[in-house]
């Protein structure tokens, strides 16, 4: 919902890095990139250390930059498929580390009970498939606008979990692990439903190479 309807609200404060960092003659590319090492390397030490407020505070920022590249690529007149890609690749990678992280520290630090344990392990699944239902419904040619837990969801909710939880907050990632798992799940199935009930949804695809096709009797 967020990735709908955040992106105004949020153009105040990105553009002008943005612009920023476009005069520094920096490429959209490396900051993709050096976002998604730091955000990677800020999850998989701090998280598993205990440092959970730093942890949410810091993914915080960096994970950031995953709007201002993009924001970078149009100021530059528009981004490549090859940035697109790129983008989306490290957008698994940061997220699979952090809910890793998570997981981790839910096992060997919090003694997690089981069930919280395979929440988490929904939501490090689902939050893969739900992005990869739609890039391959978009490339597709479906629509596939919005959904219940997007990304920018998913890591606010994440981040403020385990943050809370660092100040002490009672059961506050337990709440967000769960909350996270149940409309994870959901968004699976809404998006599914939305290449369902597209208008190109029953189309008839190509066989892949090398597949046999009928013979025409």
């Amino acid at each position: 919902m967020l990735s709908v309807h955040g992106r105004k609200p949020a153009a105040v404060v990105v553009e002008p890095i943005a612009t920023q960092l476009v005069k520094w003659n920096l490429t959209p590319n490396v900051v993709t990139v050096f976002g998604a090492v730091v955000s990677t390397l800020l999850a998989v030490i701090l998280i598993p250390t205990g440092h959970l407020v730093a942890a949410a505070v810091l993914s915080g920022l960096f994970v950031a930059f995953d709007m201002v590249d993009g924001t970078m690529a149009r100021l530059r007149g528009g981004g490549t498929k090859y940035g697109a890609t790129l983008d989306a690749t490290c957008d698994r990678l940061t997220d699979g580390a952090l809910f890793a992280a998570i997981t981790w520290w839910l096992i060997y630090s919090y003694d997690a009970p089981q069930p919280l344990v395979v929440a988490s392990l929904v939501v490090l699944v689902c939050s893969q498939v739900i992005s990869y239902v739609k890039a391959r419904g978009e490339a597709s040619g479906l629509s596939m606008v919005g959904g219940l837990i997007e990304r920018p969801e998913r890591l606010i909710i994440g981040l403020v979990g385990i943050g809370l939880q660092g100040f002490g907050v009672p059961y506050a990632v337990d709440v967000a692990i769960w909350v996270l798992a149940v409309g994870s799940v959901f968004t699976v199935i809404q998006r599914l439903s939305m290449a369902a009930t597209s208008a190109h949804g029953k189309d008839i695809i190509a066989p892949p190479a090398g597949a046999s096709t009928p013979r025409n009797r």
